[in-house]
């Protein structure tokens, strides 16, 4: 008998692995083609790197919107390496901190939004950003706690770390959903996982609000953006060039 039940713990074993564990596998090998780095060149010179994702097939991407906050140019950097021309903000929310870019492109992997009034505290979370530059870095985590403001909108407190340069990164649930977008964390001494996320609802709020819409399936296609990267990084550098130096005039 204790034989029979060794060979047949062994056999769902080997059909069916390790759910809770290999979830935060699959949600990573489907969902990282359509989580991105974006570059921001800013007025006063500086540079800065958040993360987003891809909301349509058709270049609309998701990240804060601190993110590009003073930005004279923004453009999308892909896992594979591939670079967008310039990102154009298409809208932003007032009482969170989102925003929607748009580049010119087509057959774009992308995310798949959930419903973020479903989720409970305690419920697995996994986390696809770029902290510190370092792309598509995959953690793990709870939602911690759902918290309500003083003026009426939510917040998901997750556990998962939040780095700089993180900032934009898609939440999933254990269906490889989006849940909320990561904005901010807590650094002090002493602070330990306190971060927090905005509800992916007021997402698809802004989404219908900046009018557009979400697709209705899943995409696989490789990335698709015709243009050739040196004249790209060219025009690049040619478009704050003019830029900085309609701003300076300005300010004379």
């Amino acid at each position: 008998m204790k034989r029979q039940c060794l060979l047949l713990c062994l056999t769902v074993g080997c059909v069916f692995p390790a759910w809770g564990q290999n979830d935060h596998v699959r949600i990573a090998r489907e969902n990282s083609p359509a989580v991105v780095a974006v570059n921001v060149a800013k007025k006063d010179g500086s540079t800065f790197t958040g993360t987003g994702f891809v909301v349509t097939p058709d270049g609309l991407i998701a990240t804060n919107k601190h993110v590009v906050q003073d930005a004279i140019f923004t453009n999308i950097t892909f896992n594979t390496g591939v670079t967008s021309g310039e990102a154009i903000k298409m809208a932003s929310a007032d009482k969170v901190d989102l925003t929607l870019l748009k580049i010119e492109a087509r057959n774009l992997p992308y995310v798949v939004l959930g419903d973020s009034d479903t989720v409970l505290p305690g419920q697995t979370i996994t986390v696809i950003g770029n902290p510190r530059r370092l792309q598509n870095t995959v953690s793990s985590g709870l939602i911690s706690q759902v918290r309500q403001k003083e003026d009426g909108t939510l917040w998901h407190q997750i556990s998962a770390p939040i780095s700089p340069s993180s900032s934009g990164s898609p939440v999933f649930n254990a269906k490889g959903e989006v849940v909320c977008v990561a904005f901010a964390s807590y650094s002090g001494e002493g602070d330990q996982n306190l971060n927090f996320a905005v509800p992916v609802n007021y997402l698809r709020q802004l989404i219908t609000e900046a009018g557009f819409s979400l697709p209705q399936t899943t995409v696989s296609d490789p990335v698709s953006i015709k243009e050739n990267p040196i004249l790209a990084h060219i025009k690049k550098a040619w478009t704050i060039l003019m830029r900085l130096i309609k701003r300076n005039s300005n300010e004379k």
